[in-house]
């Protein structure tokens, strides 16, 4: 890589915060509720967090999820933009086997143009979604392909992105707009910045590439709990300094409800786990009401499951969910914790931010 993202990279630990705290936002769809409603919420969200001092805001490519909005990160990032200042925008992330390499240069090439020095670019490599829809995405046979051949693709993104592929490469003269191209053509003046890569993961794979290649790594704690410290151990001894990074940078992406009263946290936590159930029995839908999902008669299989699903969401009042962040934080060393809020109701996922926020003293910055 060509540039040297550490300075914007590493994020700041406002107030009492263990590290940087940051946002991924799926902008969940509740029952009675709108796409254009999450979208709107998501707005609100990315101000509330640059106004309080969160480091980035990331939204997560999903398909087929009638509860999750979210499936065109690059259009959700450029409405972001249009609405912020200063906070790093990102994709938490990209599901790079379902697109051509060239086509996500220039998608993210373009929201660094929007919002120069503050562009994330959160690489994954599963769907996303179902075989069935993966295999629309991404135009092969029943299965939608297994993503083998991630190493090589992000490797041509990367290249698209910094312009650089060797002599005698069949894409040596394709470049990606907007991008260094620009710079190098007659009259032309290069940009200082493009978008800074991630590798996102749940497991071992995307660990250990990404400290092969000394890239920045975010760690789905939210729904990978019980690998969350083997991956990050992997990762750091895998490390190996590179122009991107000189030292190893892990980002632990973690559930986290708080409100109120510690009540409305647990009838809020308790949709969001039948929303899983359902997800995780190929039946997906809108995020449900408290009311429904406390109605909803649970055998002892899916009562199990809340119970353990519940435990890896850190919800309560804001004193607690601080205590159970603070603790993850010191057991996975994490460089930076980012926060992730599923709620029927999108003034519950806006407050608690706001609480978390005001439960570590986060600034309230102009």
């Amino acid at each position: 890589m060509a540039a040297d993202f550490t300075p914007a990279l590493r994020g700041t630990a406002h107030g009492s915060a263990p590290a940087p705290l940051s946002v991924l936002d799926l902008l969940t769809v509740g029952a009675g509720r709108t796409s254009s409603d999450a979208l709107r919420t998501g707005v609100e969200i990315a101000r509330l967090a640059e106004r309080r001092g969160f480091h980035r805001y990331w939204v997560a490519e999903h398909h087929a999820m009638p509860g999750v909005a979210s499936t065109s990160p690059a259009v959700i990032l450029a409405h972001m933009a249009a609405h912020t200042d200063r906070i790093r925008l990102g994709s938490g992330g990209v599901m790079l086997p379902n697109h051509a390499s060239l086509v996500i240069a220039e998608q993210f090439g373009t929201l660094e143009a929007m919002a120069p020095g503050r562009v994330d670019l959160g690489l994954g490599r599963a769907p996303g979604t179902d075989g069935a829809t993966a295999a629309a995405l991404r135009r092969t046979g029943p299965g939608g392909g297994d993503g083998d051949d991630f190493p090589q693709q992000l490797d041509e993104l990367v290249r698209f992105l910094d312009d650089d592929f060797p002599r005698g490469h069949p894409y040596r003269q394709v470049h990606a707009v907007p991008g260094p191209v620009q710079g190098s053509s007659p009259g032309g003046v290069q940009s200082p910045d493009r978008p800074a890569v991630w590798l996102l993961g749940s497991s071992g794979f995307s660990a250990q590439l990404a400290g092969a290649l000394g890239l920045p790594f975010a760690f789905a704690h939210h729904f990978a709990a019980h690998n969350t410290v083997p991956a990050l151990d992997l990762y750091r001894e895998s490390f190996r300094p590179s122009a991107a990074l000189d030292k190893p940078y892990a980002l632990v992406a973690a559930s986290a409800l708080a409100t109120d009263e510690d009540e409305e946290a647990r009838r809020q936590v308790l949709a969001y786990a039948l929303s899983m159930i359902r997800l995780r029995s190929g039946r997906p839908g809108l995020i449900p009401t408290p009311e429904e999902a406390e109605a909803y008669p649970y055998s002892l299989a899916e009562r199990n499951f809340v119970r353990s699903w519940n435990s890896d969401v850190i919800h309560g009042t804001p004193d607690e969910v601080r205590a159970g962040l603070d603790d993850l934080q010191k057991r996975t060393g994490a460089d930076e914790l980012m926060l992730t809020t599923y709620a029927h109701d999108d003034i519950v996922r806006l407050r608690s931010y706001e609480l978390i926020a005001n439960a570590y003293g986060l600034p309230t910055l102009a």
